[in-house]
């Protein structure tokens, strides 16, 4: 990268932040962002290797937005930054976090066929479309450790079994009408998120 391709993607981070600013001045100390400019700097950081700076606004994120459930992409992203900043524990309960939002993403990370599952998509979020707009690559020389240790990650028995629940549980939604037992099945599924 160019010094001059580095200046332009920090200027494109200012710019995010201003806007931002300028949303929560609009709105009277709170923030609307309709727009979702606050999912686009880690993909900034990430391009620039600058993940010390990625790591300090996922932290800024995360004390502005605490309820934000996150766009999958951005969750992946999330991931990689954790990864590259030598938080492991968190990087794996954001790898999961990253899989329940969207069962897509990993295996086009890999480069594998996707296969449509028969869960609930509650949202255009968790759909497979998604993965059109996701260009992360394991092949990409800058993620091929991130890669290995999300692949021992993704096989290994903790996160398998975790995942086998939750797409059991997500089937089971489908058709369980509202109830104590869609409450239970849900809350398990906020119980599996804590569990790797």
């Amino acid at each position: 990268m160019t010094p001059k391709q580095e200046e332009r993607l920090r200027t494109k981070i200012v710019r995010i932040r201003k806007e931002l600013a300028a949303d929560k001045k609009q709105w009277g100390g709170f923030y609307d962002d309709s727009r979702g400019i606050r999912y686009l700097a880690p993909e900034l950081f990430i391009k620039l290797k600058d993940y010390a700076g990625g790591l300090r606004y996922l932290q800024w994120f995360n004390r502005t937005f605490p309820d934000d459930i996150g766009y999958p992409i951005f969750l992946f992203e999330w991931t990689i930054i954790l990864f590259k900043t030598g938080k492991i524990k968190d990087a794996e309960k954001k790898a999961l976090k990253t899989y329940f939002s969207n069962t897509y993403l990993f295996d086009k990370f890999f480069e594998k066929e996707l296969i449509k599952t028969d869960k609930r998509e509650v949202s255009n979020w968790a759909a497979q479309s998604l993965t059109n707009d996701f260009h992360y690559r394991h092949s990409n020389p800058e993620l091929s450790e991130f890669a290995t240790w999300l692949d021992a990650l993704i096989k290994s028995e903790k996160f398998q079994s975790i995942t086998r629940e939750y797409l059991d549980i997500e089937k089971l939604l489908l058709t369980e009408p509202s109830g104590e037992n869609r409450s239970r099945l849900v809350g398990r599924e906020h119980q599996l998120l804590e569990e790797i």
